[in-house]
């Protein structure tokens, strides 16, 4: 960055200068909070990226977080780490309670009425944030309510062009950046479907497609992606969207539960 700052532009200069103060605090920082911090626009953000030499946002955090990473084991090289089950078990337990800090219960109240209100629901994401995708769909079908968990992108994109307005997204995303959702979500919105974000970052671009906007922690650096912490975060909100829609329907709910539970009964020893 130093080499280059003589040729980036004044606005780049403000995002070096931002980016060499803070290095350790953008490893979580979305495209959009990094702008702002340097009271610039996303796309002088993106330029300075490219200038440096890095295709973009990620890669660059990337870059950062490899340098991270080395100097921190050069300087832990001689200390002795504390218990394994201890330390991850902490991480968890904190990542939860971030995720009750950060959650917004009127939020959580207007997912609960778009759900409630939709005729399908359809749960996208990629990558690890897939995976709670077909989570989701498998806790919606115990009580009954039949939704869809879309990860390939160019199904999720021609799924999104058939919604209408009666029809709800729910988007996965902790980094809220994801290219191939964002750019599914931005269909089925365009089409008049309704879109609920799950993301850890309040500021970032799958926030501004989402018509609710729930907040789960789990903020995790380029080289933690698809960490466990921030899965366990999602699924905590996925479970909250569950389990309040089936107390919105307590008998409902209860019969599909006791149906489901006995549709596998006899493949279990």
């Amino acid at each position: 960055m130093n080499s280059y700052y003589p040729s980036l532009t004044k606005s780049e200069q403000k995002v070096a200068i931002y980016v060499l103060e803070h290095m350790d605090q953008i490893l979580y920082f979305s495209v959009t909070d990094l702008a702002d911090a340097a009271e610039v626009g996303d796309t002088t953000v993106l330029r300075f990226c490219r200038k440096i030499g890095t295709k973009g946002y990620q890669e660059f955090k990337l870059a950062i977080a490899k340098d991270l990473s080395q100097q921190e084991q050069e300087e832990d090289s001689g200390e002795q780490p504390n218990g394994l089950i201890t330390s991850i078990a902490a991480h968890t337990k904190q990542v939860i309670d971030e995720t009750v800090q950060l959650l917004d219960e009127k939020k959580l109240e207007e997912a609960l009425v778009l759900l409630s209100e939709a005729k399908s629901v359809h749960f996208f994401g990629v990558g690890t944030s897939g995976l709670t995708a077909q989570d989701a769909k498998n806790r919606f079908l115990r009580i009954g309510r039949r939704t869809d968990a879309i990860i390939d992108p160019h199904i999720q994109a021609m799924t999104a062009a058939t919604l209408t307005e009666e029809d709800l997204v729910i988007g996965l995303s902790v980094s809220g950046s994801t290219k191939d959702t964002l750019e599914s979500l931005k269909i089925a919105s365009d089409n008049g479907a309704k879109v609920i974000a799950v993301t850890y970052y309040a500021r970032s671009p799958i926030t501004r497609l989402a018509d609710c906007v729930l907040i789960s922690g789990g903020k995790e650096s380029p080289l933690e992606g698809g960490s466990l912490g921030a899965k366990i975060s999602q699924l905590f909100v996925i479970d909250l969207l569950c389990t309040g829609l089936a107390l919105r329907n307590k008998s409902a709910s209860l019969l599909m539960k006791e149906k489901t539970a006995q549709a596998v009964v006899k493949k279990i020893y």
